[in-house]
């Protein structure tokens, strides 16, 4: 059965001829055989050329694409690109770490599977769609991912996709146990999971590293986690031996849970606060109390459209923690904004110091973890940019 089709405009194919895997609404001229929502589409040069087949959707990226080459897109295409995701995090060993059992086992263009978000949380996989189509193939991928999975003791299956599918998805376990919650390990450190209510697949896996980097320099420092969500920092500050952690975000719910996960790890006497504040007023309250400040908000700009009031959000931050560190003290900053470049990113940085007074060193730029696979057709997928840097006076 012939496909539905998208016929692209004179030049329109050049993206495509270098491989990137979305293709614009407006590099669209016509369509053929009206496709539907999520459906298949071939995609055809204004000769007729066939370029490419993925998945349809009504929107600015009208079309992400599975495939360069003509070919099926049936169960033995999926398992095929499903096997190789999982066969990268063995060879980097994921699966044998003793004090980490959470990880990204599929991270959408980086594994060469558009729209697709699976994260492995000790025996539970998290499964979030970022399109219609692929969405539809979940029953598909369950039944893989079982199959691949099973030596490694796979007990459930989440869809957490109520936020990111078109039309809207039920977040639910669609197989296996239904945990309420669930107990995972990173760097030695336990965390209770809440997969219903908690951000993105559950937990920000993408700080793995940086966090690794938080417990190296945290002996002997006065640490404040903004937008501390959970706490994955702040335990990491507390395991590497700081003298005083405070964890800070707008949420109650989170400030809770990181308390409860702060518990399960330092007991009650733990060296640590949860504040229920927004940060930026909060740090009115603060000046010169702590020596390493971290800050990981959210993205701040959603798209193109909000980069410059996201910038704005992020100069103003970033130039008050500079303003209240103490005097040589260590500032980790992050934009998760795939819209904010690194190039925006460091000139936020600048400017912020140039209006604080302040003389920054740059000491290490701070990329996702390296579950987190950038294709090289992609470099969108480069989402997060982060920098360490040390703040003194002029």
């Amino acid at each position: 059965m012939t496909r539905p089709q998208l016929i692209l405009g004179k030049g329109k194919e050049k993206a495509l001829l270098r491989r990137h895997p979305w293709i614009f609404s407006g590099a669209v001229t016509r369509k053929v055989g009206e496709p539907g929502e999520g459906d298949l589409v071939d995609v055809l040069s204004c000769d007729g050329r066939w370029m490419a087949t993925g998945h349809f959707q009504s929107d600015s990226i009208i079309c992400k694409v599975l495939s360069f080459d003509e070919r099926d897109i049936d169960r033995d295409f999926f398992r095929r690109r499903l096997k190789s995701a999982i066969e990268y995090r063995e060879r980097l060993g994921f699966f044998d770490k003793e004090n980490t059992n959470v990880f990204r086992l599929v991270h959408a263009e980086g594994d060469n599977m558009p729209g697709l978000v699976c994260d492995w949380y000790n025996g539970v996989l998290v499964m979030q769609a970022h399109s219609v189509g692929i969405h539809r193939e979940f029953h598909t991928f369950v039944e893989l991912f079982v199959e691949l999975l099973s030596k490694y003791g796979i007990k459930a299956v989440f869809d957490k996709s109520s936020s990111t599918v078109p039309g809207g998805a039920t977040d639910c376990f669609i197989w296996g146990i239904e945990p309420e919650k669930w107990e995972i390990c990173e760097h030695g450190n336990k965390l209770v999971i809440d997969f219903f209510e908690g951000q993105k697949t559950g937990f920000f896996i993408d700080q793995r590293e940086n966090r690794a980097l938080v417990e190296k320099l945290s002996m002997g420092r006065r640490v404040l986690n903004c937008f501390g969500y959970t706490g994955g920092f702040s335990l990491s500050a507390l395991r590497g031996g700081a003298n005083y952690v405070e964890s800070v975000d707008i949420s109650r719910k989170a400030i809770e849970l990181c308390e409860e996960n702060v518990r399960l790890n330092f007991g009650e006497g733990a060296c640590h606060k949860g504040v229920t504040a927004d940060v930026m007023k909060y740090m009115d309250t603060i000046d010169g109390d702590f020596d390493l400040i971290i800050l990981d908000p959210p993205a701040f700009a959603k798209n193109h459209r909000s980069l410059q009031q996201g910038l704005k959000g992020y100069r103003s931050i970033n130039q008050r923690a500079m303003e209240k560190i103490k005097e040589g003290g260590l500032l980790m900053t992050f934009s998760c904004s795939q819209a904010v470049s690194k190039e925006d990113f460091q000139t936020m940085v600048f400017t912020a110091a140039a209006n604080a007074h302040k003389s920054v060193r740059i000491v290490r730029q701070l990329p996702h973890a390296m579950d987190h696979p950038i294709s090289v057709y992609h470099p969108e997928g480069e989402y997060l940019k982060g920098l360490l840097l040390q703040v003194e006076r002029i």
